[in-house]
């Protein structure tokens, strides 16, 4: 999986001339970059060999394949050419794997970097209206989807529903409600009960308004330091969506290869989020420092969070852990084993550091007082929040708000 370290997806060709400019116009981090346009571009006088390596590095990191870009960029062709050429050439000029060259030719692999180049026009200014049908609470159960409705940011509305194509949530889609979580079913031939019902209450918002957690790490930058050097104090969270409402990933494991696929997955839509105005946020219950440089900003760029107490995790399960053993929620479980297969599907390395039973989830929650939006609770391990299902209730927020 690629890294989201700005350093090693530029390396030490021709790009990394172009590193302080980068620095100095903003575009300090991977999901940034990879969402450069032409014309930001030409702004930044590039030249037809940075596009061209810019463009390289953009489609590998997407196919988590950036061992080869050094030799790729150095070969002088252009990304439409080495698309085009032969097993035996990828084989024989950049030593590709047979596995590999499946995954570099695949041209209906997920592309985020074109799919988000759109969010380039963030430079421009455009007229939104706001939707007169959005629904009062966008975490209310509804047996329609709920309505889509212009975004309000600096990015072209145009441009972002362009990027968000392929996550439009189809027609006839139920959302699940404001709490959401996979169905969990009896395991072994019903040998093993699946663990008990979930509440269908969204947590109380006195539950994490208090919490107390402390900033291991901050939002990935070009040239910062792996770690934060000096311990920080601990925060009260709800000073965290004060002005800005926030997507709180409490992750079981930074080691685990299902925690560091999701991550990676939220986090590479970056753009989107921050054209709705939407922070991002890891949480994690232990603090292993090898774990969190191991995880950062490797599998995510942004801010990681050490939730002591493990109150969030406490919210999810109605004030009391979800915890389920390896053998029953793991190796019993099919959909935990799917989830796993969809994991090592994405080339992740992973390690068994750390407390592993404590399931995780998702919080989406609003600016000020507002409230928790929405949460979702990882009843079979390596459950994921739907990306589609967050960025609906992030835009239906951000309009609403």
């Amino acid at each position: 999986m690629a890294s989201f370290s700005v350093e090693e997806f530029i390396g030490n060709g021709i790009l990394k001339e172009l590193l302080q400019k980068l620095l100095e116009e903003g575009w300090d981090d991977v999901p940034t970059l990879k969402i450069m346009s032409s014309e930001d571009m030409d702004l930044l006088q590039m030249t037809q060999e940075q596009k061209d390596a810019l463009g390289i590095r953009s489609y590998l990191h997407d196919r988590g394949l950036m061992q080869y870009a050094d030799k790729m960029e150095d070969c002088g062709k252009a990304l439409s050419e080495l698309i085009n050429l032969s097993t035996t050439d990828l084989s024989t000029q950049f030593e590709m794997k047979r596995g590999h060259i499946a995954r570099f030719i695949n041209r209906t692999t997920s592309d985020d970097s074109v799919k988000l180049r759109a969010l380039a026009a963030r430079r421009r200014s455009s007229t939104m209206h706001r939707d007169d049908s959005i629904p009062k609470s966008v975490g209310s159960n509804s047996s329609n989807s709920l309505t889509r409705s212009h975004i309000r940011s600096n990015a072209a509305s145009d441009a972002l529903e362009q990027s968000m194509a392929d996550m439009k949530i189809k027609e006839g889609y139920v959302f699940k409600g404001i709490v959401a979580a996979e169905p969990a079913e009896p395991r072994a031939c019903g040998c093993v009960n699946p663990p008990p019902p979930i509440s269908d209450q969204v947590a109380p918002y006195g539950t994490v308004e208090n919490i107390s957690v402390q900033k291991l790490t901050p939002e990935y930058k070009i040239g910062m330091e792996p770690l934060v050097k000096t311990k920080a104090p601990p925060l009260k969270v709800s000073e965290l969506w004060r002005d800005k409402p926030a997507v709180f990933l409490c992750l079981r494991r930074p080691g685990c290869i299902m925690c560091r696929a999701e991550a990676h997955q939220l986090y590479s839509r970056k753009a989107i989020f921050d054209a709705l105005g939407v922070q991002l946020f890891a949480v994690l219950h232990e603090q292993i420092d090898s774990e969190v440089k191991d995880f950062w900003p490797r599998y995510w760029g942004g801010v990681v969070l050490l939730d002591r107490g493990r109150d969030f995790f406490k919210a999810l399960g109605g004030g009391k852990l979800l915890k389920e053993k390896f053998l029953s929620g793991f190796l019993l479980n099919p959909r935990s084993l799917s989830n796993y297969k969809r994991a090592k599907a994405m080339h992740i390395d992973y390690n068994f550091k750390g407390e592993g039973e404590i399931k995780g989830g998702l919080f989406i929650i609003g600016m000020g007082k507002s409230g928790i939006a929405y949460q979702f609770i990882e009843r079979n391990f390596g459950d994921w929040a739907p990306i589609a299902e967050v960025i609906e209730i992030c835009t239906q927020m951000q309009n609403f708000q």
